[in-house]
């Protein structure tokens, strides 16, 4: 396979030697050019030759007697197992199941650690409520708890391996004078192996986090490098293998982890995301928020390459990650001094800083602002009087007008004045022979009304017509 000759082949090819009088056909070519070196012997690798050794493979049981058929085929399975595994480079220390199972548990382990602090603080906060503001630390708290129990063995402890001096003052203190009820004996005991567990699956879990930084240092060296050790094993888990990982493309790893967010933003139509489980990357932590994506996309891209080279390649080595890891960090601080450039043709030049100059503004007060009442002077200026006069002449021809406007449509309406003047001396007499005429009125108001009903649309025909003819 590495195209080496081996010690029972060069036995065969030497007695060959003597006797061969044609060249030698071999299926490899590595192998031939070898052979031709070593033993000056002729070799042919062509098409053909490929043809007769699958014919020679197929005709195995009746070219070679006294084998079984069971056994030619257990035979050239494990054969062909072997040769898959040797292609591959498959070695115990390349199995990437065990990062997967354990990234999962530390997963795990995470949660239940959570779950156990919280219970243990709320527990023990009814007995002692002001030791959990005093030690934030987690650990810490369970090693106290586990060293002292009651609260009244707080005066004569030493916690000095534990805390610092002014917390150890602090809790002692606190002890004394605490709200906290009292408890039992077997609640404290129960309290207390609750601590030992959180201490024992703590313990565990950084023993874990270190089997498997070695583990990925391994397997992926140069996505270690790149990405670091617990997103390198989440993108493993979460692709499966990692030869699944390999077969995806950047903007794919760059988005693992987002699917729901990248569906829901297709259903939606609206913008995509821009990074998944990537984003916990040191890389994209330490950028700046509006250069996160493009940083983001650059980093899928060079751990595409690294994810690659791990899974195919047979160095072991991660300097191809470190070559990659500076080449983005370099990018990156030029993405961040870009503000800073100045902007020209080439761009790279540096912007001249101008040195910064404490200016001193005294404001004084306007008193003018807390009177409600207008602010203009009594005498008024001559412009102002002039510009009033005008807006009363306006005015004055405005009304002139309408003036006129109002005697047409009187000239119009003479047949309804006429009625109005006829019904005033009616009225007058009225007053003065009330008894006398009283059945004569209604007569003496209906006369008039007949007349001028039939006298006025007379006269407006008259009108229209003189109007037409003037037209």
């Amino acid at each position: 396979m590495e195209g080496k000759i081996n010690k029972q082949l060069k036995k065969v090819l030497k007695k060959i030697v003597k006797e061969a009088h044609e060249p030698l056909a071999v299926a490899d070519a590595k192998l031939g050019g070898v052979i031709k070196e070593k033993l000056n012997l002729s070799c042919i690798h062509s098409p053909v030759v490929n043809e007769l050794m699958r014919g020679i493979r197929s005709q195995m049981d009746g070219l070679i007697p006294g084998v079984e058929p069971r056994e030619m085929s257990a035979m050239c399975l494990g054969l062909a197992h072997s040769l898959s595994r040797y292609r591959l480079k498959f070695s115990a220390d390349k199995v990437d199941t065990m990062i997967v199972q354990a990234i999962s548990l530390l997963d795990d382990l995470d949660k239940e650690l959570n779950n156990y602090i919280m219970r243990c603080r709320e527990w023990y906060g009814w007995h002692f409520p002001e030791l959990g503001k005093i030690i934030s630390d987690n650990l810490t708290y369970c090693k106290c708890l586990q060293k002292v129990g009651d609260r009244k063995n707080y005066a004569s402890a030493k916690l000095s391996e534990l805390l610092p001096e002014e917390v150890e003052a602090e809790v002692k203190a606190a002890a004394e004078i605490s709200m906290g009820t009292e408890v039992s004996e077997e609640d404290i005991c129960n309290i207390l192996h609750l601590c030992t567990q959180v201490i024992e699956i703590s313990e565990y879990r950084t023993q874990l986090y270190e089997y498997l930084q070695n583990r990925m240092m391994a397997i992926a060296p140069n996505v270690t490098v790149m990405v670091g050790e617990l997103v390198g094993a989440r993108l493993i888990a979460h692709a499966g293998s990692l030869l699944n990982l390999a077969k995806h493309a950047a903007s794919t790893v760059q988005i693992l982890g987002a699917e729901k967010a990248l569906f829901r933003a297709l259903k939606s139509r609206r913008d995509t995301p821009k990074y998944g489980l990537i984003y916990h990357a040191s890389l994209v932590g330490q950028t700046s928020p509006k250069h996160k994506g493009k940083i983001s996309r650059m980093l899928a891209a060079k751990t595409v390459l690294a994810i690659r080279y791990d899974a195919f390649g047979e160095d072991s080595s991660s300097a191809m990650g470190v070559e990659n890891r500076a080449k983005l960090e370099a990018r990156l601080r030029t993405l961040e001094d870009r503000g800073i450039r100045k902007i020209s043709g080439t761009g790279k030049a540096l912007a001249k800083a101008e040195k910064y100059e404490h200016k001193s503004e005294v404001k004084t007060y306007d008193p003018s602002g807390d009177s409600t009442l207008p602010t203009c002077s009594k005498k008024r200026k001559i412009e102002q009087v002039d510009k009033e006069d005008e807006v009363i002449e306006k005015k004055a021809k405005k009304a002139k007008v309408k003036i006129k406007v109002e005697e047409v449509v009187e000239v119009e309406e003479e047949g309804v004045q006429v009625v109005e003047e006829q019904e005033t001396p009616v009225k007058k007499k009225k007053k003065k022979d009330k008894k006398k005429h009283i059945k004569e009125e209604p007569l003496s108001e209906e006369e008039p009304c007949t007349s001028t009903a039939v006298a006025s649309p007379e006269k407006k025909k008259k009108k229209k017509k003189k109007r037409d003819n003037e037209d």
